[in-house]
Order: structure tokens, then sequence, then C-alpha cells
């Protein structure tokens, strides 16, 4: 085993066990604060692929403004455990069901998916996720376009502040 090996089985393991500590916390801020260690398992693993440019927009999309938006509705919704509704046994039963139903379909997907065994992934190889020819390709080839969706965010931010004042 290489250490991109090591680090890809390290990540995974964090993701899941982040993942499942996000469905098992009983607080919701603490979920959110679970859920943002995934989002930052899934950009590492995204670094593996050499898709560093996907793994910056995962951190500050995902794990930056939909996560503090998520807090904040949280926060301003102020949940308290004895206003929340009890759930039904016939509630669980059904999630129960529903949730083994899924597990058996990927089960089933990943058997179909056998002749993928003893393939390897390219590592470190190509420049499709790199940040480099994106910006080459965004400052060369699609210049007008992005210059016109700058001018198009900079008019929607000025426009949010003057609504804001008000």
């Amino acid at each position: 085993m290489n250490v991109l090996e090591i680090l890809f089985y390290s990540l995974s393991v964090f993701a899941l066990i982040s993942a499942i500590m996000v469905l098992i916390s009983k607080n919701p801020i603490h979920s959110v604060l679970w859920l943002i260690l995934v989002f930052f398992a899934i950009s590492g693993h995204y670094i593996l692929l050499n898709a560093q440019f996907l793994a910056i927009v995962n951190i500050i999309v995902y794990a930056g403004a939909i996560m503090v938006l998520f807090l904040f509705v949280i926060m301003l919704i102020n949940v308290k455990k004895d206003s929340e509704p009890q759930k039904l046994l016939f509630m669980k039963f059904a999630g129960v069901i529903t949730g083994g139903s899924f597990l058996i379909l990927l089960i089933a997907l990943v058997k179909q998916a056998t002749p993928l065994v003893g393939k390897v992934v390219l590592l470190k190889e190509g420049t499709i996720g790199l940040i480099n020819p994106l910006g080459k390709a965004l400052f060369s080839d699609y210049v007008v376009p992005f210059e016109i969706s700058s001018v198009l965010f900079l008019s929607a931010m000025v426009g949010a502040v003057l609504i804001g004042k008000k």
C-alpha cells in the first residue's frame, strides 16, 4: 500500500464517520459542524484526484457559505427539544424500510460494477481539474462572458445593499 492509498482510505473512513455523526447527533448545530467535516474530507478526495478547483470550490461554497447559511437558519428557528413533534412508530418503521431498500440497491449496483475491479485510477495525470488551464480558458477564450458575469454580480451586490438599507 502506498501513501496515496493510505490517505484515500483514511479520508474515506473520516468522511463516513463524520456522515454518521451528522445523522445521529441530537443537536442540529453539531450536525452542521459534522457536515462541514464531511465536506473537508470530500475536498481531500478531490485533491487526490488532481481536481484542485473542485476542492477549493467545495470548501468555499459548501463548507463556507452554505453551512453558514444553515447555521443561521438553525439559530434563528431556535429548535427546542420539547417543541419537536414525537415521531410515530409507523414513521420510524417506514424510515428503516426505505433505508434498507436503498442499501440493497447500493449493494446491487456495486456488484454490477465488478468489471471495474483491478482497474487503476490515474492520479496526478491530466490537466482537467487544475486551476491553471481553467484560468487560461477564462481569461483568453471566455473573457467577454466572464467580464459580463462580473458586472452582473457587482450590480446584484449593489442592489442587495440598496434594498438592505431600507
